[in-house]
C-alpha cells in the first residue's frame, strides 16, 4: 500500500479497530438475516507527508450509497453553524445576487438553504440519491455524482465557475485526494475562493477520538499536509481558523496559486508552528493511540457488564457513524445496550450495523425510563444532554466514554 497522495510505501501503522461494517449501512429487519460486509479497519501515517489514511477495502460506490442516511439537518448546532457560516463569507468576501457559490457534498442542503434565502447564485454536488433528492426539495439545484477534475474542468467550461466553494467535512471521504482538490482549481474563478472544514488530527490524537475511524473516512488531517496537498493540486492557503465542532476541526480559506489576490494572514504560519511544536511530523506522536482505543473499549464494557449486572437498562443516543466504530470495536450488542435513539426517521426502523441493535424515536427513552443513556455523537455533547435534560426525573444519568468513561 502506498500513500494516497505522495504514493510514499506505507509501513507505519497508527491504529487498528479489527473489521466492522460501514458505519452508516443501516440494515432493514429483512436484512438482519442476510450476511453483512465486513471490512479491515487499519490506519497507517505516512512518514514522507504525515498523511494519516485507512488502508482502502471498500470503494466510494461501496460506501456512498443510494439510500445513504446521513442527512444535515436533523442536527439543530450544525444548522446553526452552517447558517453562520453563510453570514460570514457573504459579509467578508462581498457575495451578491449575481454570485455563485457551489457546495461540494451538499448533502441535503442545510447550508445552500442559507445561501438561497440570501438571493445568492448556488448549486451543490452530492453523490448520494437520497439526499440529492432532500435538498431538491428546496428548490436547491443539485448534481448528483461525485466531485473531481474532470467536473470541475467541465463545469468551468460550462460557464459555472464559482466565487465561493464549501467543502465541509468532506475532503477526508475521498479516495483520490489529489484529483478532487484539482477539480477545485478548475472550477475557481480567477479571484474565487474555497474553504474546506474537516477535524483536526491534532485533536482527534490529543483527545482519544478513534471513533472517528470509519471506512467513509479516507483521510486523517492535520494542516501541514491539507496545505502540502492543496499546493501539489494549484492551490494556496491564505487563512485559518480552529472551531469546536466534531470535536476540534479547521477552517481553511484557500485561492487558485495562479491567480488568486488574497493576501496570506499569519494565522497559516501559527498552525504550522503549533503542529511543529506537538511533533505532528514525528513517530512518537502516533505511539501511544492504540493503547488508549483499547482502555476506552475496556473502560465502557466493565461499565455496562456491571450495570447489567445490577439489573440496570442502558440505551444509547444517536446513531451516528462514530457510534457504530465505538460499538463493533468494542463487540457491544443488543445484549448490553437495547436500543438507540435517533432523531432522524431515516434512520428509525432500523438497525445498527454489526450490532443489530433497533434504532427509534425519541418517545422510546420517556416510555422505557432507562437508567443509563450513552451519548454516543460526543460532539453534541450539550444538544443532547439538553434535549434530554428530563431523564433526571426518573434518576437517569448520560454516559461519555470518549475521551475517558463519564458518567453524570
Amino acid at each position: 500500500m502506498t500513500c494516497r497522495h505522495c504514493g510514499t510505501p506505507l509501513k507505519s501503522a497508527f491504529l487498528d479497530l479489527g473489521s466492522a461494517p460501514p458505519s452508516n449501512a443501516y440494515l432493514s429487519e429483512m436484512q438482519l438475516a442476510a450476511t453483512e460486509k465486513y471490512y479491515p479497519l487499519r490506519l497507517f501515517v505516512c512518514g514522507n507527508c504525515w498523511l494519516v489514511q485507512s488502508e482502502d477495502y471498500a470503494t466510494r460506490e461501496d460506501l456512498f450509497t443510494q439510500s445513504y442516511a446521513y442527512f444535515s439537518s436533523f442536527s439543530n448546532s450544525w444548522l446553526a453553524h452552517a447558517r453562520r457560516y453563510v453570514s460570514e463569507m457573504i459579509s467578508r468576501f462581498g457575495l451578491v445576487a449575481d454570485s455563485t457559490v457551489v457546495e461540494i457534498a451538499a448533502n441535503d442542503g442545510y447550508l445552500l438553504q442559507y445561501v438561497q434565502q440570501n438571493g445568492i447564485g448556488c448549486y451543490g454536488i452530492e453523490p448520494t440519491q437520497s439526499t440529492a433528492e432532500a435538498a431538491r426539495s428546496r428548490g436547491i439545484e443539485i448534481l448528483c455524482d461525485f466531485f473531481g477534475s474532470v467536473m470541475g474542468r467541465t463545469l468551468s467550461l460550462q460557464g459555472r465557475s464559482a466565487d465561493l466553494i464549501v467543502a465541509n467535512n468532506v475532503l477526508a471521504h475521498v479516495q483520490d485526494i489529489n484529483d478532487f482538490v484539482a477539480g477545485f482549481t478548475y472550477l475557481l474563478k480567477p479571484n474565487g475562493i474555497a474553504t474546506f472544514e474537516f477535524p483536526h488530527l491534532l485533536q482527534m490524537v490529543k483527545n482519544n477520538q478513534f471513533d472517528t475511524a470509519y471506512h467513509e473516512h479516507y483521510s486523517y488531517l492535520s494542516f501541514m499536509t491539507v496545505n502540502r496537498i492543496l499546493n501539489k493540486n494549484g492551490l494556496i492557503i491564505f487563512d485559518v481558523q480552529e472551531l469546536q465542532t466534531h470535536g476540534g476541526s479547521l477552517r481553511v480559506f484557500a485561492q487558485r496559486k495562479d491567480t488568486g489576490k488574497q493576501v496570506v494572514f499569519p494565522s497559516v504560519a501559527y498552525m504550522i508552528n503549533k503542529e511543529c511544536r506537538e511533533g505532528i511530523a514525528t513517530d512518537s506522536f502516533y505511539a501511544d493511540f492504540q493503547f488508549h482505543a483499547e482502555k476506552v473499549k475496556n473502560e465502557l464494557l466493565s461499565f455496562l457488564r456491571d450495570a447489567k449486572s445490577h439489573g440496570k437498562t442502558i440505551c444509547a443516543y444517536g446513531a451516528a457513524a462514530k457510534g457504530n466504530t465505538l460499538l463493533n470495536f468494542c463487540n457491544i450488542r443488543k445484549d448490553l445496550i437495547e436500543f438507540v435513539v435517533d432523531a432522524s426517521p431515516h434512520k428509525q426502523g432500523k438497525f445498527l450495523p454489526g450490532s443489530h441493535i433497533p434504532i427509534v424515536a425519541e418517545e422510546k427513552i420517556k416510555e422505557e425510563k432507562p437508567d443509563y443513556i450513552l451519548i454516543l455523537p460526543w460532539n453534541l455533547k450539550e444538544e443532547i444532554t439538553a434535549q434530554l435534560a428530563y431523564v433526571r426525573k426518573w434518576g437517569g444519568l448520560h454516559v461519555l466514554a470518549i475521551p475517558d468513561l463519564q458518567i453524570f
